[in-house]
């Protein structure tokens, strides 16, 4: 773990402390919902802020370990073009959330629009540095060729699924078939009763933090699995994964809730699954090009 921090502060320390600050905001917020018993769209008033302090604890702290994987310092301007934004974003939807109102999709007011309009700006600049950070890595390796694939093709996988929220903002909603505000999970919020972009949206940006951790984790295995065999098992997983995202992306669409598929979308997954399973058991054969019969 000091090994994990130590190259996140090296990465860039503007980003390890907005994780850092990020968390500390999560406390906070922790308190706030304990006392404040408010609701918003049926919500209670402060997870949605909690939400993004969380996201954003991931997104500062899987970013600055990135780059201190670099060989040398890199994308420092960049860096700190993130951070800004994000601190940006964070200081509006909670500021949204004191007044009692909403932060994204508001037009009841011209403070409330231009703030989403603010927010949008906000989106657009953290997409096109988490695009730059990914064309550095493609431009030059990491320590560990495990984690470099890790690192590039969850930088593509987290951008597509930023993507989906460009589909809420033409909305102007997150939820399908039905208003926002209805039923939801716990804490998430995801509609239990229509199709809700979010969970495409949650599960796609996060392949950031987990691409790179399932990396960290073959390597912790050591000689268990060789570096090409790690490699393989990456490129599967993530093609999995932008699969699995892409499949929650079409099912809000066609207004169905995460844990009330159709048969259609059930077959899909499991077609999907069967692909990975095969993908891994070839990937972990000792020469996978070499099959005998």
């Amino acid at each position: 773990m000091q090994t994990v921090i130590a190259d996140a502060r090296r990465g860039h320390p503007g980003l390890f402390w907005l994780a850092v600050g990020s968390a500390a905001l999560a406390v906070v917020l922790v308190g706030l919902a304990a006392v404040d018993h408010r609701t918003l769209l049926g919500a209670p008033l402060w997870f949605k802020p909690l939400k993004f302090a969380l996201s954003f604890v991931l997104y500062g702290a899987a970013l600055a370990w990135m780059l201190g994987q670099l060989r040398v310092p890199a994308m420092r301007r960049v860096g700190w073009v993130a951070v800004v934004a994000s601190v940006v974003e964070l200081v509006i939807i909670v500021f949204q959330a004191a007044r009692g109102v909403r932060s994204h999709f508001n037009d009841d007011d011209v403070l409330g629009v231009s703030l989403y309009a603010l927010m949008g700006v906000t989106v657009a600049i953290l997409w096109l540095a988490t695009l730059a950070i990914a064309l550095r890595f493609f431009r030059e390796p990491a320590r560990d060729r495990a984690a470099t694939v890790a690192i590039r093709l969850g930088i593509i996988v987290s951008l597509a699924g930023m993507t989906v929220g460009v589909l809420m903002s033409f909305g102007d909603a997150h939820a399908v078939g039905l208003p926002d505000g209805g039923p939801g999970l716990p804490l998430l919020g995801w509609s239990t009763t229509g199709g809700d972009l979010r969970v495409a949206h949650f599960i796609g940006m996060h392949a950031l933090q987990l691409l790179p951790l399932l990396a960290a984790g073959l390597a912790a295995a050591g000689t268990r699995l060789t570096e090409d065999a790690r490699v393989r098992v990456v490129r599967v997983v993530a093609a999995g994964y932008l699969g699995l995202t892409a499949l929650l992306t079409w099912q809000a669409l066609r207004a169905e809730p995460l844990f009330a598929p159709s048969a259609t979308t059930l077959a899909v997954a499991a077609a999907l699954a069967v692909a990975v399973a095969v993908g891994l058991s070839v990937a972990l054969r000792p020469n996978p090009s070499r099959i005998t019969s």
